[in-house]
């Protein structure tokens, strides 16, 4: 058993969906050329490494001009009646936020120069592992059609790689919106309540722990996340389904299926071979602790 629509395939589908952002049409995309690859490759470095030390350098003072600004209500400020003290406030930063921004002042104040060789090295690892990714992700009939996949991910292809990529990509979007309406409509039909079907949302969320026996109960790190409920309970649970390691990985999806005597949860983890959980039990229980 496996999730329904909300599968592996569905979400490496919706990593399809926009092959041929970032692209452009070079007309030595052609053919094999180390001249042209190390060309691109240098104007591609150097952009990062200005990008990078102009983060670098970025004083984090500027962080602290709202504090004691005056703010207006929004429909006072974009209306035509004259605004008065009484739709004003100043607005003052919590102690903790302003504790916060001090901090990473003093850090930037004794901060060691730019390492600019450093960056040009962590560039060429990413970008190493950016080209064996291309390699294995792209359709294998386009990359068979590449000349080299380096130029390609850098962003420059022929034309009619870029046409077939915007081909496969609407394709690619069309069955991906075809499969969430299904989940949607399917969803919806069940019978839970919104409150639940709310409170069972993980999204992002890393899984700190899972335990199994009496109770089904994983605890999160939410940071990231869109929830401050950091622990799910399945109480009477039946494991239908449970593959890899989940401690670790992010929660990604769930379906969640009402039954005779309880709920059938699916969800689907981000993390290596992305595992997956199948759960029915009794009752679910979503608290912060």
């Amino acid at each position: 058993m496996q999730l329904r629509y909300l599968t592996k395939e569905w979400y490496e589908l919706c990593q399809q969906t926009h092959l041929h952002f970032g692209l452009r049409v070079h007309r030595g995309a052609y053919e094999l050329d180390e001249n042209l690859f190390f060309r691109l490759y240098k104007r591609k470095e150097k952009a990062h490494v200005k990008q990078e030390r102009e983060l670098y350098n970025l004083d984090p003072r500027f962080m602290l001009e709202d504090d004691g600004q005056v703010l207006t209500r929004v429909e006072k400020a974009f209306g035509q009646e004259e605004v008065t003290e009484e739709d004003q406030i100043v607005y003052h930063m919590p102690p903790e936020e302003r504790a916060h921004i001090e901090k990473l002042i003093a850090e930037y104040d004794v901060r060691p120069p730019f390492d600019q060789k450093k960056c040009r090295e962590d560039y060429k690892e990413s970008m190493e592992w950016n080209f064996q990714y291309q390699s294995q992700h792209l359709p294998k009939e386009i990359v068979e059609q590449i000349a080299d996949i380096r130029v390609f991910t850098l962003g420059y292809c022929t034309r009619e790689v870029l046409r077939q990529l915007k081909k496969r990509s609407a394709e690619n979007m069309k069955e991906m919106n075809r499969v969430s309406k299904e989940y949607r409509e399917a969803i919806l039909a069940q019978d839970i309540s919104d409150e639940l079907r709310s409170r069972v949302q993980f999204h992002d969320c890393t899984v700190t722990e899972l335990l199994t026996g009496e109770e089904v109960v994983i605890r999160f790190d939410t940071l990231g996340g869109f929830t401050n409920m950091n622990k799910l309970t399945l109480t009477a649970p039946e494991i239908i389904k449970q593959e890899g390691e989940i401690v670790g990985t992010y929660w990604l999806y769930q379906e969640l299926y009402r039954m005779d005597n309880g709920y059938e949860l699916h969800v689907l983890f981000y993390g290596e071979n992305m595992p997956e959980l199948i759960v029915r039990c009794a009752d679910i229980l979503v608290e912060e602790e």
